[in-house]
C-alpha cells in the first residue's frame, strides 16, 4: 500500500512546494511583487534587492522550509528512500512551477538546499559551507548556488550513500543549473550583480 501513501506524500509536497514564500512575504510587507521587479524572479536574493534583509531572510526561512517538512515528514513515516527522494523532487518543482502562481516560481536554490538538508544534514551543511566561502571569495550568489550545486549529489553521495538520494540530488541541481542559464551568460559577460549591488 505505500504506494498511496507516496502518491498523497508527492502530492502534499508539491502543493507545499508551491507556496512561493517570496511572492507571499511581498505581498504582507506591501512589497512590489518580485516577478516584476528586480531581476523578476520569486526568490530570496531579488526580495533582498527590493525588500531588504528583513524580508530577504522570511523568504529564505520559507523556501528552505518547503523542502526540508515534506522530506523529513516522508522520513519520518518511514516511506522507501525511491518515494522519499521522488517527495523531495515533488517540493522542488512545486516551487520551481507553483500550481498557486500561474507555474512562474524561483530558481530552487533555497528549497533544493531544504531537501538536501532534511536527506542528510552534513551534505546540506556542506552545500552550505561551499556557497559561502565561494560568495565570501567571489561575491556573486549566483555563482555560489551553482558551485554548491554542481557538487551537492558528490556530498549526498558521500554522506548518506543512497543511490536514489544521489540521483534525486543530482536531477534537482540539473535544473537549478538550467534555470542559471542567464546567470551563467551574465558571468561570462561581467555583467552579473554582485551580492549587495543594486539590480543594473
Amino acid at each position: 500500500m505505500e504506494y498511496i501513501e507516496t502518491a498523497i506524500a508527492l502530492i502534499i509536497a508539491y502543493l507545499v512546494g508551491s507556496l512561493s514564500s517570496a511572492i507571499i512575504v511581498c505581498k504582507l510587507l506591501r512589497l512590489p511583487d518580485p516577478r516584476t521587479q528586480g531581476s523578476n524572479n520569486p526568490g530570496a536574493t531579488n526580495v533582498l534587492r527590493i525588500g531588504g534583509k528583513k524580508a530577504a531572510l522570511i523568504t529564505l526561512f520559507g523556501d528552505v522550509m518547503k523542502g526540508t517538512i515534506p522530506v523529513l515528514l516522508a522520513t519520518w513515516y518511514e516511506l522507501s528512500a525511491i518515494s522519499i527522494a521522488f517527495v523531495a523532487c515533488a517540493a522542488f518543482m512545486g516551487h520551481l512551477f507553483p500550481i498557486f502562481f500561474r507555474f512562474q516560481g524561483g530558481k530552487g536554490v533555497a528549497t533544493a538546499l531544504g531537501c538536501l538538508l532534511a536527506l542528510s544534514s552534513l551534505a546540506g551543511l556542506a552545500w552550505m559551507g561551499t556557497w559561502f566561502i565561494v560568495a565570501i571569495i567571489f561575491r556573486y550568489a549566483s555563482l555560489s548556488s551553482l558551485v554548491a550545486s554542481v557538487l551537492a549529489p558528490l556530498y549526498i553521495w558521500f554522506f548518506s550513500g543512497e543511490i536514489m538520494y544521489t540521483i534525486a540530488v543530482s536531477f534537482m541541481s540539473i535544473l537549478l543549473i538550467y534555470r542559471h542559464h542567464r546567470n551563467i551568460a551574465n558571468l561570462l559577460l561581467g555583467k552579473e550583480n554582485k551580492i549587495g549591488a543594486k539590480n543594473k
